[in-house]
């Protein structure tokens, strides 16, 4: 039996070009909601031309998604792409740049395993070799350290309440995303789709941990968030990652923290602080976490961390980024109270049984 047409509203994504986005980066008018979901629910069923698609993501890339946008462009992915696993624990959901990493160490398996030991759940989630950098990420440092990844998301879910720590592999609870992966190849650059897709919330966790580069994007990831319908996020932790990734950079770093109630906020509750990483042990400089075979090199510091076995600025910035991870979900009343449960499960050998418990599943 022939599949029936399906029917959109009066906005393809060539009108959209003409009369709203597509004047540049000063003249270009922001879309309505109506107008932002209608354009990913075309781009998601394939009904596009590929010419026009390409200019749509560009323009869009140009002119700048405004929240209420990328809450449009969040909420169609849900609805028509993403299949949700929710485990019995809240974990804390880690969306980390999904195009990777490709030259330093990606300590986010460490640090999620580390808090999983302590008592946080965390989830991550990863596609393989996304464009543009198509560089390592979660999947496949698990890969190297001999985790099952491509899962379906039920599984995903299980290993959650089972270890503590959960993966899920984007082909498999994001299929509609997975398939663009050719035509945001060809582009060449980043698109929106490289942020709403981080965005994904495949445990649908109330927690989200996420990365930026400036303060001014931190805000706009809350704000687009609260601007989501079917987010179920209500609490959310951001700071700067190294390449954009989830784990914190040496130094002085900026964090963003929502919901915050009272005089250290603004009027949408978002609070920003910075902190000195040297001053939670993490006392070096972003070269020293510079590694040549990412995904390799990564593994082998995690469990070489977990097992207790180094003692080096890449067992700092483990536990320094698990501790972020157990404030996030409020798990401590402190960073510093989070480091102290990090480094305890790291001693007590808590983190190497997590780690083994995960290879196992």
């Amino acid at each position: 039996m022939a599949q029936a047409t399906r029917e959109y509203g009066e906005w393809p994504l060539k009108r959209l070009m003409t009369e709203v986005v597509g004047s540049g980066h000063k003249s270009a008018d922001d879309m309505s909601r109506t107008q932002a979901r209608e354009a990913f629910q075309r781009i998601l069923g394939d009904e596009p031309d590929h010419t026009t698609l390409g200019a749509f993501w560009l323009a869009n890339r140009w002119k700048r998604n405004t929240p209420e946008e990328l809450g449009a462009y969040v909420d169609v992915m849900s609805e028509e792409s993403v299949e949700t696993a929710t485990p019995d624990a809240d974990p804390v959901d880690c969306g980390a740049n999904y195009d990777g990493k490709g030259r330093s160490a990606i300590l986010g398996v460490g640090a999620g395993v580390v808090a999983a030991a302590a008592g946080t759940p965390v989830v991550v989630h990863s596609g393989d070799r996304v464009p543009t950098q198509k560089q390592d990420a979660y999947k496949h440092v698990l890969d190297e350290l001999g985790v099952r990844t491509e899962i379906e998301p039920s599984e995903s879910a299980d290993m959650v309440d089972e270890v503590g720590f959960g993966f899920y592999y984007q082909p498999e609870f994001n299929p509609g995303i997975d398939a663009l992966f050719e035509r945001r190849d060809n582009m060449g650059v980043r698109t929106f789709v490289n942020t709403v897709e981080t965005l994904a919330n495949p445990a649908n966790a109330s927690v989200h941990l996420g990365s930026f580069y400036h303060l001014a994007f931190a805000k706009k990831m809350v704000r687009t968030l609260t601007q989501s319908e079917t987010s179920s996020v209500e609490r959310a932790l951001f700071f700067q990652g190294m390449e954009g990734y989830d784990d914190v950079r040496p130094g002085e770093t900026i964090v963003a923290e929502w919901p915050v109630a009272g005089d250290e906020s603004d009027d949408e509750d978002i609070a920003d602080f910075e902190i000195r990483t040297g001053e939670y042990g993490m006392d070096i400089e972003s070269e020293d976490l510079q590694v040549e075979d990412v995904a390799e090199e990564s593994a082998a510091i995690t469990e070489a961390v977990l097992a207790g076995e180094r003692e080096d600025g890449f067992a700092d910035a483990v536990a320094l980024n698990a501790a972020l991870r157990i404030y996030a979900r409020e798990d401590a009343d402190s960073i510093q109270d989070g480091l102290e449960q990090a480094r305890e499960a790291i001693a007590d050998g808590s983190a190497a049984a997590t780690l083994d418990e995960l290879r196992a599943f």
